[in-house]
């Protein structure tokens, strides 16, 4: 897994769980969804990601997961 600006790549194991075509239907955004499994890897791309993330988790603008 690569992250933003992070030359570092981080050995993850994880289950796409959904994906949005280009052209979905009710302009839906394209991209994939990832669950990642419950171990130490993935436990810290889960910590780097919401880093990243910041206040964007507690906002009340709506998102794309699930």
């Amino acid at each position: 897994l690569s992250l933003m600006d992070d030359p570092a790549k981080l050995p993850i194991a994880g289950t796409v769980v959904w994906i949005t075509p280009a052209g979905a239907q009710n302009s839906k955004a394209q991209g994939i969804g990832v669950q990642f499994k419950s171990d130490e890897s993935g436990a810290e791309a889960r910590r780097r990601i919401e880093s990243l993330l910041g206040g964007v988790m507690q906002s009340g603008r709506p998102t794309h997961t699930i």
